[in-house]
């Protein structure tokens, strides 16, 4: 089941610029978009919307037990 923020979008907020706010990321956008069917897709938002934020969780960093590459 996937978990979900709220966020009411303010004056001149954008896609990306929401996904970097949750995400720190802000080509993760497609993800709020998908969970908002419903909002119109344009540039700008208009301000009052009520966003659904999926959470989304992070790939865990890949660690290894090898020495470092020495040139």
């Amino acid at each position: 089941m996937t978990e979900f923020y709220t966020y009411i979008t303010k004056d001149k907020d954008r896609w990306d610029l929401i996904s970097y706010k949750f995400y720190n990321d802000a080509t993760l956008y497609e993800n709020i978009i998908k969970a908002n069917p419903n909002v119109e897709i344009k540039p700008v938002l208009n301000a009052g919307i009520k966003l659904k934020i999926p959470v989304i969780e992070t790939p865990n960093e890949i660690t290894s037990d090898l020495p470092p590459w020495r040139t």
